[in-house]
């Protein structure tokens, strides 16, 4: 998307009254713009303060993801939804796969949990585990890489 159509979109959330937020995803790219909240932008301080913070008119936001699964080192295992992720069935428990382990098609190389659902993560391919990207119970976004692999 180039500045051009950024500042077209800018103009339109400008015009729209009823539209406060505008957000556009494509691949490997996207576009968030949020509009100041009218009531936030006409409250006058006076006891009690408004339960308002003020901000920008508008926040453009870009941000560039990765089109692919690849580290700059390899391929990765990546998560396929929002939550935390747990390299164990359990506390205490030995983790489902270690660096060096190879790892067959299908099998469980983790868990996330989303929504007290605690979901298995299965290679999609065979592979051995090169490293760990991610800690255990640290929470993960969807496509994050957890583990960096190399595929048999």
């Amino acid at each position: 998307m180039t500045h051009e159509e950024i500042k077209d979109l800018i103009s339109f959330l400008d015009e729209k009254a009823s539209i406060n937020r505008l957000k556009i995803k494509d691949k490997d790219f996207e576009l968030e713009i949020k509009k100041e909240d009218a009531a936030c932008a006409n409250a006058t301080i006076s006891a009690p303060a408004p339960a308002c913070t003020p901000t920008p008119s508008v926040n453009v936001v870009l941000s560039e993801k990765p089109a692919t699964n690849k580290t700059a080192a390899g391929d990765t295992i990546n998560s396929p939804m929002v939550g935390t992720f747990y390299k164990a069935p359990s506390p205490g428990a030995s983790p489902f796969v270690s660096v060096g382990q190879s790892v067959r098609k299908g099998e469980c190389v983790g868990i996330i949990e989303a929504m007290k659902i605690m979901n298995e993560i299965e290679a999609e391919f065979d592979c051995r585990i090169v490293k760990v990207l991610v800690d255990d119970g640290q929470p993960v976004e969807y496509g994050m890489a957890i583990y960096e692999v190399e595929k048999l």
